[in-house]
């Protein structure tokens, strides 16, 4: 997109000249505006158009790449897996205490997940691993390994999601 946004002054540019080259110069440019100019003169805007209108798009849609912190549906069955066991695993360990409205979770004394902010698996990850924010609120610890990745996995792609 940053080339498509680069390149398109220089290509109305273009336009402008080629505009001005087929009809003769300035005067004539005018003319051939105001007329619709010969038969030639729009044949070949049609065509500059056209390909224009097919090749640039093209182009960009061939180079387009994944878009970072996208928010889509799943897409593969390991990481539905993941999110599945994660689920289970916040109900099982984290719903007495957490607000999450993907899992139903009305806790009292730990902060709701669903306004908490921008969640991170590194931010969910520091937190089971010490406990909250360190404060000694949450017990450190609760989960380890793939459970608190997957519980991690988890929060991160629900919360705030209402």
């Amino acid at each position: 997109m940053e080339v498509v946004a680069f390149l398109a002054p220089f290509v109305l540019l273009g336009i402008g000249a080629i505009f001005v080259a087929f009809s003769g110069g300035p005067g004539h440019a005018r003319e051939a505006y105001l007329t619709k100019g010969g038969r030639f003169f729009r044949f070949s805007i049609v065509l500059i158009y056209v390909v224009l209108g097919l090749a640039v798009p093209a182009l960009v849609i061939a180079n387009r790449e994944p878009s970072e912190g996208a928010t889509g549906p799943v897409q593969h069955e390991e990481a539905s897996s993941q999110l599945e066991d994660g689920k289970e695993l916040f109900r099982q360990t984290c719903t007495n205490c957490h607000t999450l409205a993907a899992a139903n979770a009305h806790g009292a004394t730990g902060p709701d997940l669903d306004e908490i902010g921008e969640m991170t698996e590194e931010r969910v990850l520091q937190a089971i691993k010490i406990g909250g924010t360190g404060q000694k609120r949450m017990p450190a610890g609760l989960l380890e390994g793939e459970d608190a990745e997957a519980v991690a996995a988890y929060v991160t792609a629900v919360a705030g999601k209402k």
